[in-house]
């Protein structure tokens, strides 16, 4: 068995694409994060017509940052039309998507690509749920329910037995996730993208990686709304779009 690079290890090979929303609190530091790994390469920054000073923070660093590309949204259209557009943009031969609060460690990164480092994978999933030695925060029973239920429904309807479809960090190879057609404008791009990966035969793995979860009042921003699209794109991308 190979063995598994650290991330200081690993030479620039990766693309972060990173849609940002009303993150005035959290974007400056996940960005420092962001741009202290080693892989890191390009950062791609779509902020979706945020209202509370995202785009002061965004300025400065894209200026003083070359591997920084900062598109901005005039109008607030969601997570997965800023996703649609930072993709495009990408340059790296591996693609990775970051939230822009503090829920996902970028230090992990070297988990999600090393299987397609290594030639095994053309997708990988970081999964909140695989357990291990892995660190969660503890918060809403409920929601996490909601997620396995989401993720069994997804499996029914793609044949893969992933344990957290619904997961920000997913990793691709540049040419797999370019060539899809993200549809969904918000939250319904979890189940579109795994449902359109599942189509295409990509060789798909999945990771645990660390999840320090935020509340309502912290800014988390889906809700139940979001679960009942979920199921509906899990329905749609993958018995009726071809």
């Amino acid at each position: 068995m190979s063995e598994v690079k650290s991330n200081d290890d690993i030479e620039p090979c990766l693309t972060v694409v990173m849609p940002v929303y009303n993150e005035a609190a959290t974007v400056a530091e996940i960005v420092e994060v962001v741009l202290a790994q080693r892989p890191v390469r390009q950062l791609v920054i779509v902020d979706d017509c945020s209202g509370d000073g995202t785009w002061n923070h965004l300025e400065p660093l894209a200026h003083t940052e070359p591997r920084i590309k900062l598109i901005r949204h005039e109008t607030n259209r969601g997570k997965g039309a800023a996703l649609r557009t930072g993709i495009a943009q990408a340059t790296s031969e591996i693609v990775i998507i970051q939230d822009a609060d503090l829920e996902y460690d970028p230090e992990e990164y070297y988990r999600l690509i090393a299987p397609i480092l290594s030639g095994k994978a053309d997708v990988v999933f970081g999964s909140r749920f695989q357990g291990g030695n892995d660190a969660h925060r503890v918060l809403y029973y409920w929601h996490s329910v909601g997620n396995k239920f989401l993720t069994m429904c997804s499996n029914i309807a793609t044949d893969l037995n992933l344990t957290d479809m619904e997961t920000c960090y997913k990793a691709f190879r540049r040419e797999v996730i370019q060539q899809i057609q993200i549809e969904e404008n918000r939250f319904g791009i979890e189940p579109e993208i795994t449902a359109k990966i599942a189509k295409s035969k990509a060789r798909v793995y999945e990771v645990g990686i660390s999840y320090s979860g935020r509340t309502y009042s912290e800014g988390k921003k889906i809700g139940w709304r979001d679960g009942f699209r979920a199921l509906w794109c899990i329905w749609k991308y993958n018995f009726w779009v071809k």
